[in-house]
């Protein structure tokens, strides 16, 4: 099944678009720009939504929902947010179509439904969020205001990839009032935190956790933490973003509080998001040329049984003690596929769940059960083993857990291999051109110096380092003072 999968090495783009499409993940759809989630990439999705769902709650959040529309007029109410957005916008103009009178079957838009004031499709809901939160915040005993919401937004894009840039997407954003600048500000710390825990922890995938520049911030915040993964042809992905928005969606909407003293104040506001983006991630950071390959926490099959037999008698022999160990595997809390689907042969079925990515796959023959055992294949490494049928269950368990950590580490590995300091501009293009990764290199704080260096290269500043180290050094590019370095990369 997976030979017909273009290699990395060949065109890696290539391969990421067709390994989408033949692991079933998702697909594009009659509606340009959108896609399409089939459901065994919607399965992976429902586990990172119920895991971040689990970690949102039990860090005193709660899940709402907002309308889909957002008057135009509410849209605008925050300049920079409004204009941020704007050429991404879908606007509902009309309420109704009607009857062709010249074409027999065909509709029109009706004239005479024009709305008296367009609806924005949401971006995103800042605006119909802040504008509800007038109504609910009076007093500070009403704070701090912790909402989330699982929703999709449309961005109307024109160059369209499965996952990494549809028209529409599915994420959540969370959308907090705050009381003090203070609090607001750990909020935004706190959830970036939640996200690099998840991503790392959940996804196996290490993260750069900094702040982005002024030039790369959300349109609307006075800050923009984030987590920047590397994936494996040196590109970064921007895994989730926390912002913190200070006043300014407080003071476009009159959203205020009475203080202790009685005192009216304005609320300070957080928001923070990841989508369906991370899937894409995902793939790029862990599959090979075989196909899929997907770290146990996420896999929606963890382990899949496949019986190799020639006779009805010898499938149902099988069939008798790989339910036990079925069982077994439940009881560990594992998800297990047994594939006895006479259709299709063994052969197949191993080059289709490679190709899905099941992190392990077991196998059982005739000669297994004369022997009491079990064949094991790792799907990360390929590696085969012959185990003892006694304490398989716990070894599959263990085996679940190395896996999980040898995929983080190994991502691990690659992202640290890829972060070269770089002191010259000739060395930064050098490193950019042949080797990629994240060039750590000086800058001089200046949006236009980001400016040239993007047009100069298509490498963006993707954060400042929370861990970075403050040091005295001259600007890669215009040779002016700066005291410390940024990670630049080329970026999905």
């Amino acid at each position: 099944m997976s030979k017909n999968l273009t290699t990395r090495s060949e065109d890696y783009s290539k391969w990421y678009n067709e390994l989408v499409v033949k692991a079933d993940l998702a697909e594009n759809s009659g509606v340009r720009g959108c896609m399409v989630i089939k459901p065994y990439g919607y399965a992976i999705w429902e586990k990172m939504q119920a895991e971040l769902d689990r970690m949102f709650k039990e860090t005193g959040h709660q899940n709402a929902y907002f309308p889909l529309f957002v008057p135009k007029s509410m849209f605008e109410a925050e300049e920079k947010n409004a204009e941020g957005f704007a050429k991404e916008c879908a606007v509902v103009t009309h309420y109704r179509l009607k009857n062709d009178p010249d074409k027999p079957g065909k509709l029109i838009v009706d004239p005479n439904a024009k709305l008296e004031e367009e609806l924005i499709v949401r971006p995103t809901s800042e605006a119909i969020i802040w504008s509800t939160y007038k109504g609910w915040v009076q007093s500070y005993r009403d704070l701090p205001l912790l909402i989330n919401q699982w929703a999709n937004v449309v961005r109307w894009e024109m160059r369209t990839r499965l996952f990494l840039r549809t028209a529409e997407f599915l994420w959540q954003e969370g959308h907090t009032a705050h009381a003090t600048r203070k609090e607001a500000i750990e909020e935004s710390e706190k959830m970036m935190n939640v996200y690099a825990d998840f991503v790392q922890n959940f996804m196996a995938i290490p993260v750069v956790k900094g702040l982005k520049t002024e030039t790369e911030r959300f349109a609307g915040a006075e800050e923009t933490y984030c987590i920047e993964a590397l994936m494996q042809d040196g590109k970064a992905l921007q895994a989730g973003t926390s912002h913190f928005l200070g006043q300014n969606f407080a003071e476009a909407f009159d959203v205020k509080f009475a203080n202790a003293e009685g005192k009216q104040e304005y609320v300070w506001g957080t928001s923070w998001g990841v989508s369906t983006r991370l899937m894409g991630a995902l793939v790029m950071t862990h599959s090979d040329d075989q196909g899929l390959v997907l770290p146990p926490n996420l896999a929606p099959i963890q382990v899949v049984i496949v019986p190799i037999y020639k006779t009805e008698e010898q499938l149902s022999q099988i069939t008798e003690e790989v339910n036990k160990l079925i069982a077994d595997l439940r009881k560990l809390r594992i998800s297990v596929k047994f594939d006895d689907r006479t259709t299709q042969k063994p052969g197949f079925k191993f080059a289709e769940w490679e190709l899905k990515g099941v992190p392990v796959r077991i196998a059982v023959g005739p000669k297994d059960l004369e022997n009491g055992t079990y064949e094991v294949a790792r799907r990360d490494t390929l590696a085969k083993e012959v185990k003892s049928k006694e304490g398989i269950a716990a070894f599959v368990s263990d085996l679940l857990e190395q896996i999980q950590a040898d995929l983080f580490n190994k991502a691990l590995n690659y992202r640290e291999t890829h972060i070269t300091e770089v002191n010259s501009f000739e060395e930064f293009k050098e490193v950019l051109e042949n080797k990629g990764g994240f060039v750590s290199a000086h800058w001089d704080g200046s949006a236009a110096t980001e400016e040239k260096i993007k047009e100069l290269t298509k490498a963006t500043i993707r954060c400042i380092p929370l861990d970075g180290v403050e040091e005295a050094g001259s600007c890669v590019f215009s040779g002016n003072p700066s005291g410390r370095r940024v990670f630049f990369a080329k970026a999905y």
